[in-house]
């Protein structure tokens, strides 16, 4: 008889719970108008295609940039990938020269 009647107040517990939740969560954490608000420019900035692992073999000063800027967290994505590999690509061709001396 007691765990019966624990478990409806563990239930009953759980609904007031998620339901307070669901009905505070836009007071606790408001939602954000402007992150949907329309450009008044009329143009939508639409983020272009990640720069693949060619374009940052050809512009290692920014591959390197954009290495740093994703070890900070302000860049992401597909570009962090291909800007390391890039680097890291380029950094062995070095070691490789310097110790074959080619």
């Amino acid at each position: 008889m007691t765990q019966g009647k624990t478990l409806i107040l563990v239930l009953v517990t759980l609904i007031i719970g998620f339901g307070a939740g669901f009905v505070l969560r836009p007071v606790i954490v408001p939602f954000d108008r402007t992150a949907i608000a329309p450009d008044p420019s009329g143009a939508a900035a639409v983020p272009g295609e990640p720069r693949g692992t060619q374009y940052f073999a050809a512009h290692l000063d920014e591959a390197r940039q954009v290495v740093a800027q994703c070890a900070e967290g302000s860049v992401r994505g597909n570009e962090c990938a291909n800007a390391e590999q890039a680097v890291v690509e380029a950094d062995a061709r070095a070691r490789h020269k310097r110790f074959f001396g080619n």
